[in-house]
């Protein structure tokens, strides 16, 4: 072996050495997880944490532009109202199913997530105030009223912020009648009903950041 040879044998040991060094060097590097067989984090169970909101969405982030599914009908959230009573906040979300169908859905923490669905009563010819009002073969008694600051996101048919009286009534059986009076204009009556939050499915479409 020539010297010329022996230099060429040393320099590619001194090669081979420095890409070893260099392999080693980004495997440490690795979080541990990835250095372990299989590399990849094992899948999990989505239904493990017990936590409805990642399966049904979170009432609590609806936002103008999400569709929101109840009983399986699906609608287009075109507007919020948030309100505030003396530091108590509430929403409530103007939906429609672009086929003349419109409700609210109501958005509440009492101290557990409480939601509800409005249908306007148009020309109901009711007005709110005493103990018990009756409609629709139902007897409705006087639950709470009080005034609010609102303020409106997107299309509600409302001004951008203001006040609002209201008086919720409520039925034997759990049916609920609400009356709204916003900056003193006539007042709106509807009727509600509670909802289990599996009956409501959220699909987020508006940009939240």
């Amino acid at each position: 072996m020539t010297g010329l040879d022996g230099l060429a044998v040393v320099l590619i040991i001194v090669l081979m050495l420095a890409v070893v060094a260099l392999v080693i060097g980004l495997i440490q590097r690795m979080p541990a997880k990835q250095r372990r067989s299989g590399a990849q984090a094992p899948p999990t169970d989505p239904f493990a944490s017990g936590d409805s909101n990642a399966l049904f969405g979170d009432p609590r982030t609806i936002r103008a532009g999400d569709i929101v599914e109840i009983h399986g009908a699906p609608y287009t959230v075109r507007g919020s109202l948030r309100y505030d009573e003396g530091g108590w906040t509430w929403s409530t979300h103007f939906l429609d199913d672009a086929k003349g169908s419109q409700a609210w859905l109501s958005v509440e923490e009492d101290p557990d997530l409480e939601l509800s669905v409005w249908t306007p009563l148009p020309d109901a010819g009711l007005e709110p105030g005493p103990s018990a009002v009756e409609h629709g073969g139902r007897r409705y008694k006087l639950d709470e009223s009080g005034t609010a600051k609102f303020r409106s996101e997107a299309t509600t048919g409302l001004a951008e912020q203001g006040s609002v009286r209201y008086y919720d009534y409520e039925a034997a059986d759990g049916a609920m009648l609400a009356f709204e009076s916003y900056e003193g204009a006539e007042w709106e009556a509807s009727t509600g009903e509670n909802l289990n939050q599996h009956a409501l499915r959220i699909y987020p479409m508006s940009q939240n950041g």
